[in-house]
């Protein structure tokens, strides 16, 4: 053995090792008295508050972006622990008062259409039996249209203290209401037309892709983009002349109730930038009655022919007396314009006339052709089918659609080929001088300007405008 080893322990005074006995045996008996609840709770308190700070970082993050996707507020995970026993006393002093949905009228009830509703599942879901279905629908024949449903439309009964039905509304437009009345005989039909207040709007674009893109971007309805390139389409090709860049600018009726926009009219004036030269547009009704568009200065802007017989098509193969035939491989004349399109396309009559042929001919396989006067001959092959009312022997105005892409006789996809004969001898369509229609009479021009003149410089001042928005 070492010296130190050797060494005895230190000697405490008895005292002392007598109160430390006391002690131990003090704290044993506590343990057998007490519950261990309180040691338990101790030990979970001081678990959670000796966590990582990197662990409760991530669960303050986590909490985070779940309210970010919720847009509700972000509450520490420890809150419930820490705010517990303040909760515990102010429960035990005060009891929140409960919280009282507001009900509405007990004999209203609203439902809205489902998926798989059906006007006797509705009424079921209000309580009123299957068979006061029938006799809604048999007092009137106009109530059947309660029978026409919308998914999301809302329907709205009125039930009176004996829930029977007194009253049955519904809004099946943003101008039209329909409702149901109970009354001696039955049931009473009315309808409820709101008139829109008509005003006037401006949109402009620029054309980054395509025309339809760039209009719906600027806010323009697809139906208002069609009239656009109507009312340009004698002077602007929309199938090949469209280049980035290109701009617009319309000023068209906007039929609005109660501050909404639930309808269009027609386009008032417009001016359309291609390649660097503008069109301008204005849409004029003379004493007569009758609209069109004419230039700003008074030059009408509709011609004998369209440039283009089909909107937005892309032109797949052109005028060519040296074509290679892609089906008979054969070097052979390619007498006309085609113009590729998705099967189904509208295809307009590029003028007024007469149809000489609507049907099969040969390689052309569905075909219109329409003499317009004594000199000019148009046709249209290769069609999927004949519009409404265009057979040999009718006549058509410029403009009206007489059938649909499609790829019938000797083709290898859907698209239309379009022929322009002068004095029975073909010419290139692109390249023909058309010419122009009746300017505005004399007796009219001061009338007209009086209207052109402050369209065109609403036009100016709206774009100045909204170009200088723009910028800030």
């Amino acid at each position: 053995m070492t010296k130190e080893s050797s060494k005895a322990p230190p000697l405490y005074p008895k005292t002392h090792l007598l109160a430390a006995s006391g002690i131990a045996a003090l704290l044993s008996l506590a343990l057998l008295v007490f519950p261990s609840s309180d040691v338990e709770a101790k030990k979970t308190t001081l678990s959670l508050e000796l966590e990582s700070p990197a662990e409760q970082l991530t669960q303050d993050q986590d909490a985070a972006d779940v309210a970010q996707a919720t847009n509700e507020p972000v509450t520490s995970p420890f809150a419930q622990i820490e705010d517990s026993a303040e909760e515990a006393q102010e429960t035990a002093q005060t009891k929140p008062a409960p919280v009282v949905e507001e009900k509405k009228a007990p004999n209203h009830r609203e439902v809205i259409v489902a998926k798989g509703d059906t006007l006797s599942t509705l009424f079921e879901k209000v309580g009123l039996p299957a068979t006061s279905v029938h006799e809604v629908l048999a007092s009137d024949k106009q109530a059947k249209q309660f029978s026409q449903l919308k998914h999301g439309q809302k329907l709205e009964f009125e039930l009176n203290p004996e829930g029977q039905l007194i009253n049955l509304h519904s809004k099946v437009s943003d101008l039209e209401s329909i409702t149901l009345t109970k009354n001696d005989k039955g049931y009473a039909f009315n309808r409820i037309t709101a008139k829109p207040t008509v005003r006037s709007a401006y949109v402009h674009g620029v054309i980054n892709s395509s025309l339809s893109q760039s209009a719906a971007r600027a806010g323009l309805s697809h139906s208002l983009t069609m009239d656009m390139a109507s009312v340009f389409g004698y002077d602007v090709d929309f199938a090949q002349d469209i280049r980035q860049g290109d701009e617009f600018d319309v000023i068209y009726e906007q039929k609005v109730v109660n501050g909404k926009a639930v309808g269009n009219g027609p386009i008032l004036s417009a001016r359309f930038t291609n390649r660097g030269k503008t069109y301008t547009a204005v849409r004029y009704t003379n004493k007569q009655g009758n609209s069109s568009y004419y230039t700003a200065d008074g030059n009408s802007m509709r011609k004998a022919f369209i440039r283009t017989p089909v909107d937005f098509a892309r032109i797949s193969s052109k005028f060519s007396m040296g074509r290679k035939h892609p089906i008979l491989n054969k070097i052979r004349a390619h007498k006309g314009v085609d113009y590729a399109a998705p099967r189904g396309t509208p295809i307009k009559a590029a003028g007024d006339g007469k149809v000489l042929l609507a049907g099969r001919r040969g390689g052309y396989g569905n075909t219109v052709i329409i003499q317009h006067g004594n000199t000019y001959r148009t046709l249209y092959g290769h069609m999927q089918g004949f519009a409404k009312g265009v057979q040999t022997g009718s006549s058509v105005k410029q403009g009206q659609v007489i059938g649909y892409i499609g790829t019938t006789g000797l083709s290898t996809g859907p698209h239309l080929h379009y022929e322009f004969q002068v004095n029975g001898v073909h010419v290139d369509p692109l390249g023909q001088k058309v010419a122009m229609a009746d300017p505005i009479s004399k007796a009219e021009r001061a009338r007209f300007l009086a209207q052109s003149q402050p369209l065109m410089a609403r036009m100016d001042q709206e774009k100045s405008t909204q170009l200088a928005s723009n910028k800030r």
